[in-house]
């Protein structure tokens, strides 16, 4: 499958700072380190982009923030998913200190969150065409994987421009269906349709080929590859050497029954 010649993906070029928006004591400004410097940019050169980094490092409110300027609701879903009372995307007061830079500007797309998904598949199974877009089966009478996959697979990457937003989508996925995911993602961009950013904890997502890898950490955000992540190096080194790791763990005096 061959990558169409003109306007393809990536379509969101980069998201930066607008300054005077900006209200340094509330968060995230008074918390993430990265987001000190009103001139703050992020460029997005692939169709996949991937955030990694420890919990609390900002990977997640950034994706937020995006979503928010693509005008997905807070808990999921696309812009014509209304599962709020009163409708409406409440807009993040990171992204609404953001200025995007689209080329073109697309609308299409979906915000996905792991721990929140269970309520967008609810709303989905009451509102949406199951037999047309979910590969006929509602998506919360299968299991939480099973519903990601279907969903992604039958509802989205399609021949419209779209934007994938995708909060550690490792949570409802085994390893083999992380797998199947990495299809999807190739999929997608061989198409050149199809732009996706994912936050993620895991090293088989992390090895998509081709993909941009932000890491996060030390208040600040950095260009990295799969090998230098820690992600991919404790995992490796666990799994090269489980019994001297779990010999060191359980010899943690924290662990000690009192």
């Amino acid at each position: 499958m061959k990558r169409p010649s003109s306007l393809t993906a990536p379509f969101l070029k980069k998201v930066s700072l607008v300054a005077e928006r900006v209200d340094r004591d509330a968060f995230p400004f008074n918390r993430l380190g990265f987001l000190d410097a009103d001139d703050f940019a992020l460029e997005f050169p692939a169709p996949i982009t991937l955030f990694v980094g420890e919990n609390g490092s900002g990977k997640s409110t950034l994706l937020e923030a995006i979503a928010a300027m693509c005008e997905f609701p807070p808990e999921g879903g696309s812009q014509d998913h209304q599962t709020q009372e009163g409708g409406g995307a409440p807009t993040s007061r990171l992204g609404h200190a953001m200025r995007p830079a689209w080329l073109p500007r697309v609308r299409a797309g979906f915000y996905f969150r792991a721990e929140s998904f269970f309520n967008v598949a609810g709303y989905i199974d009451e509102v949406g065409d199951i037999d047309g877009a979910y590969g006929g089966r509602e998506l919360r009478a299968q299991s939480h994987g099973e519903a990601v996959l279907a969903l992604l697979s039958n509802r989205l990457g399609g021949t419209e421009r779209s934007i994938l937003l995708m909060d550690e989508p490792e949570a409802a996925l085994s390893p083999s269906r992380q797998l199947a995911l990495l299809g999807l993602l190739r999929r997608w961009d061989l198409s050149g349709n199809v732009q996706v950013i994912i936050a993620t904890h895991a090293p088989i997502l992390l090895s998509y080929p081709g993909a941009t890898l932000y890491q996060f950490g030390d208040d600040r955000i950095w260009q990295t590859t799969l090998d230098q992540t820690e992600q991919y190096r404790v995992t490796k080194a666990f799994l090269s050497n489980p019994d001297r790791y779990l010999e060191d763990i359980f010899a943690d005096p924290d662990l000690d029954e009192p």
